[in-house]
């Protein structure tokens, strides 16, 4: 085997019992939003012992962790997010939550053990590296914005060259690796609009202004806006999932409030479905004699992929592990990412690995976020190597 023909993956699988015992730890003490301070106790744990210098900052419990190899070239950047979500797990896993209202559903502790997994195998290569890695550990993903905090304390500076992260999708077929350039994933925006009327007795709404119907009214609206202003070439889905009024059968509300999403897949886009939302609800309102106000709250920006990261991993993908290994997307995902701060300041890309059980119907397997979702652990020694093999080529060669 030549220097340049490292078998990453083999190497790997040498690791996975240690990184199924670290991803079950993990699963069983799942922590929320940008305080992680277990998992944070867990990765400083494997991480002992490694040839890396630790940065923390003041806003959450994120770790940097910086592999510098004897050459002062490039520096590439891998991520892997930390916190759960806020759901009662139901899978009967033996090493199910045991934190009351909290569960790993978005596969974020296995994105931990994968980028632990690939410290210790770049570790172990750090005298053929011709650069330096950065191995990000984020909190906070889960919509608390993590990376933005992470960047703004300046663990991140100076900036790499090049940021990667790899994402499990359990309902994918396994051990499959997929991505696209340009857009992979989309903004998100919580939208928030409160219709105030006139209350008054349900048995003569002549004498109040009932903001029920108005509501009902901005909500038909609303999907009209979208396929009638918004370019199906950049498009947007908003979703009203909640709509609150009322306190019983027989009386007319003062308001009703109603809160939903706005995912759209450029800056373009986004601002132009909120000026038409701000000018839509208070219009049908007055018309009705009913106020609206609209509040916008800006979640994550687009997850923009460039072309050329994508290109790259692709290749890297292709020669580690075959062609049959990579999937090229046709289309976007339309959840959100705040991998996309990352992005916006650092040529880059995600990846999506497939993990469901080998040989099953990938397509009946539960989604992300849902409580009972499982995957299959032997793809997470296929992603540390992976995330070895993009860092070792990036600093070698750059995107060629």
């Amino acid at each position: 085997m030549t220097d340049m023909a490292r078998d990453w993956p083999t190497e790997a699988e040498t690791l996975l019992d240690d990184l199924v015992t670290l991803r079950r730890a993990i699963h069983r003490e799942p922590e929320l939003g940008l305080q992680n301070p277990k998992t944070l106790a867990k990765i400083k744990d494997a991480l002992a012992g490694l040839p890396l210098e630790l940065r923390e900052g003041p806003s959450t419990t994120g770790l940097v962790a910086i592999l510098r190899g004897p050459a002062n070239g490039r520096t590439v950047l891998l991520r892997g997010d930390m916190d759960a979500l806020p759901l009662v797990e139901d899978t009967g896993l033996d090493f199910t939550s045991e934190t009351s209202g909290a569960m790993h559903a978005c596969g974020h502790d296995t994105h931990v053990a994968m980028l632990v997994g690939a410290a210790k195998l770049l570790c172990a290569a750090r005298e053929r590296l011709a650069g330096t890695v950065m191995f990000m550990f984020q909190p906070g993903e889960e919509g608390h914005h993590g990376a933005r905090f992470m960047l703004e304390d300046g663990l991140l500076d100076p900036l790499p060259d090049a940021a990667f992260a790899l994402h499990i999708m359990p309902n994918a077929p396994h051990g499959v690796f997929a991505g696209r350039a340009g857009p992979l994933l989309a903004s998100s925006d919580v939208l928030q609009i409160t219709v105030k009327g006139a209350g008054g007795h349900a048995s003569m709404p002549q004498d109040a202004i009932d903001p029920i119907p108005v509501a009902c009214e901005i909500v038909t609206a609303i999907q009209t806006m979208v396929t009638r202003r918004v370019s199906v070439f950049d498009p947007a889905v908003v979703t009203v999932a909640k709509i609150a009024a009322g306190t019983t059968y027989n009386i007319i509300p003062e308001t009703a409030e109603m809160l939903g999403t706005i995912r759209t897949l450029s800056p373009h886009c986004r601002a132009m479905v909120a000026q038409e939302l701000k000018r839509l609800a208070p219009a049908i309102a007055e018309a009705h004699g009913c106020t609206a106000e609209v509040d916008i709250e800006e979640g994550f920006p687009v997850t923009i992929c460039d072309s050329r990261a994508v290109a790259f991993g692709q290749s890297v993908v292709e020669s580690t592990f075959g062609e049959a290994a990579w999937l090229t997307m046709d289309n976007p995902v339309m959840g959100a990412e705040d991998f996309s701060y990352v992005l916006e300041k650092v040529p880059g890309a995600m990846f999506w690995l497939g993990a469901s059980e080998a040989g099953s119907d990938w397509r009946s397997c539960c989604g992300l976020h849902s409580n009972r979702m499982v995957l299959d652990e032997k793809v997470m020694a296929r992603g540390a190597a992976l995330h070895a093999a993009l860092a070792e080529r990036f600093l070698s060669e750059g995107f060629g």
